[in-house]
């Protein structure tokens, strides 16, 4: 068995005025995808269930032929992650899928490897990593890792549809110069507001994010939800850059936290139809770690809560009190 969780879209995403530099900051949640697989001699390929999770097959069957397994397997794959949203679900089937073929069959899976497997299949989100990182996702290499912050809430929407990752990466961004640069400082401002655990920080910089983003991904509700925001007392509004979903940060150790939350939930019911809750991840073990060309990248980090196999039963939601 393997686990991946999935993220609230993003809390940065551009492109550095360096070759291939194509970024994102990822926002862990706890919403999971968990895969078994069981390994059967007398197969004579890998059949995934459900059967819509081709890449995952893919993926199974790349590492069954680089081990030079002879036959096939099942491959079952359960999420709580929406598809097609912009919350990380295809990559975080593929990364759960990764460990639980390599679980099976006693292969080491270090990220490294993982990061090499998916660059083959499609641009992938930096689950893989335990924490906040910075990650290229085009060419799925880990920038660095960020650290980790306090527990936040996202009361989210959804505007309808889906999107998929593979065409929306093969638009052109019409970023310019100094679009890349204040790309650029926001990364680097974003990378002193998760040491400092500086969350009103961390918001500012998501809805910058997303506002920049509008030329590419345009979302109808971003002024609304930024009005919500507003209204509410939240952090910031935090978007899928490549999905569908929006979201107000909300920091849930703040004492009005209860009435803030029911007053955006209300808000986005008013403006969406509809809401759902989002926890996010905290990784206490998580240190910043940073990569550059010509240094190797850690193939292991500090071990954290969330590793455990007890993820939420298969056909539960994810809910959360306020």
């Amino acid at each position: 068995m393997g686990t991946a969780f999935g993220t609230f879209g993003e809390l940065l995403q551009g492109v550095l005025p360096e070759e291939d530099g194509d970024f994102l900051v990822t926002l862990p949640v706890a919403r999971w995808t968990r895969a078994t697989f069981r390994p059967d001699p007398d197969a004579a390929d890998v059949v995934v269930r459900p059967a819509r999770k081709r890449k995952a097959r893919r993926l199974a069957r790349m590492i069954l032929d680089e081990a030079r397994w002879p036959a096939g397997g099942l491959l079952t794959v359960n999420s709580l992650i929406p598809e097609g949203k912009g919350l990380a679900s295809s990559s975080a089937d593929l990364v759960a899928t990764a460990r639980a073929v390599g679980h099976a069959l006693g292969l080491k899976m270090p990220a490294s490897r993982i990061e090499g497997l998916l660059a083959r299949i499609e641009p992938t989100d930096g689950v893989l990593y335990p924490g906040i990182v910075a990650f290229h996702h085009r060419t799925v290499r880990l920038r660095a890792v960020l650290g980790s912050l306090p527990a936040m809430a996202v009361v989210g929407i959804d505007e309808g549809g889906a999107v998929d990752t593979i065409d929306f990466n093969r638009a052109p961004k019409p970023f310019t110069t100094a679009d890349r640069a204040e790309y650029a400082r926001l990364l680097d401002r974003l990378a002193g507001a998760v040491r400092r655990r500086d969350l009103a920080e961390v918001g500012g910089i998501a809805t910058r994010s997303a506002l920049m983003n509008q030329p590419l991904r345009h979302k109808r509700s971003l002024e609304p939800m930024r009005d919500i925001c507003r209204e509410v007392g939240g952090l910031g509004v935090a978007v899928g850059h490549s999905g569908t979903t929006l979201g107000v940060l909300l920091d849930t150790a703040d004492p009005a936290y209860t009435h803030r939350a029911t007053a955006a939930a209300q808000a986005c019911t008013e403006l969406a139809g509809s809401v759902a809750v989002y926890r996010t991840l905290s990784f206490p073990n998580s240190a910043p770690t940073r990569t550059t060309p010509g240094t190797p990248r850690p193939e292991r980090l500090p071990t954290t809560r969330w590793e455990s196999p007890r993820v939420p039963p298969r056909g539960t939601t994810a809910a959360w009190s306020w």
